[in-house]
């Protein structure tokens, strides 16, 4: 289940036990302007820094980092996972990230991570036993590609993560009202995933509608990951929330999905 939180405006799971603080953004309760109003979270879409910086530092205040903490992804759509840490932090809003990179995570306190969305799916994970968390950006070639597979494979490979012991939430995208894409997608999907895929691929004529969120589902359970959390919001439905690139192209803002691991009990 999703909770709202205003001022500025964003949404949390109730999946994720405690220990870590997140948010998934929306574009509402920050200081850009324009086609950028206004809580615009890309460092490339076009905003004056100093604004982008002020709606990190707005946000990071309602959540629980400051804009100095943060990590970025560097999303090419890939299958990419990268492992980071306290060495990478302004890596992002502060200096150029040079590695592909469309997932992030870490075991280290106040790293936050951040992954970006206009319609393609941000997940963000918690494993509160090995303490590490994680943020990754899939869009339609990630999602055929297991980009969130990858992730729970590299969390366990780097620091024993079970997927069972996993909190999963999956944030606002492009629903599959909204989603409509020619054969190639549900083809590369279904090369992936296999016929489990196809129930959740609506044919519709010529054209095809994937519901993405559930199929980054499937991945997840695939590798044993129960406990998920789905969002129900589509962002092309709402352009007065989020930013869509599918209704208004290059011309919008960056959403964010942010995930910070903080002290547990028993931390000096």
């Amino acid at each position: 289940m999703f909770t709202i939180h205003l001022q500025p405006e964003y949404l949390t799971s109730d999946v994720f036990s405690a220990g870590v603080s997140h948010c998934f953004t929306t574009r509402r309760g920050g200081v850009s302007v324009g086609h950028l109003s206004s809580l615009n979270l890309g460092v490339h879409r076009g905003d004056d820094w100093n604004n982008v910086y002020e709606n990190y530092r707005r946000l990071g205040q309602a959540v629980g980092f400051t804009p100095e903490q943060t990590v970025f992804t560097h999303q090419t759509h890939t299958d990419i996972v990268a492992r980071v840490g306290a060495a990478d932090r302004g890596w992002g809003l502060f200096r150029e990230v040079e590695p592909e990179r469309d997932g992030i995570y870490t075991d280290e306190l106040g790293v936050a991570l951040v992954c970006f969305a206009a319609d393609c799916t941000p997940i963000l994970l918690h494993d509160p036993v090995r303490h590490v968390v994680a943020a990754v950006h899939a869009g339609w070639r990630g999602t055929a590609r297991g980009i969130a597979m990858r992730c729970v494979e590299a969390m366990h490979r780097d620091f024993g993560t079970e997927p069972a012991d996993l909190e999963a939430a999956i944030g606002p995208c492009i629903g599959p009202c909204c989603f409509e894409t020619d054969a190639n997608v549900p083809e590369a999907i279904v090369a992936g995933l296999g016929p489990e895929a196809e129930p959740l691929i609506r044919p519709a004529g010529e054209k095809y509608f994937p519901d993405l969120k559930r199929l980054n589902a499937l991945w997840l359970r695939r590798c044993g990951v129960r406990n998920i959390d789905l969002s129900c919001d589509c962002t092309r439905c709402q352009p007065d929330r989020f930013w869509s690139h599918r209704l208004t192209g290059n011309a919008r803002g960056s959403q964010a999905a942010v995930i910070v691991l903080h002290g547990r009990e028993g931390d000096a």
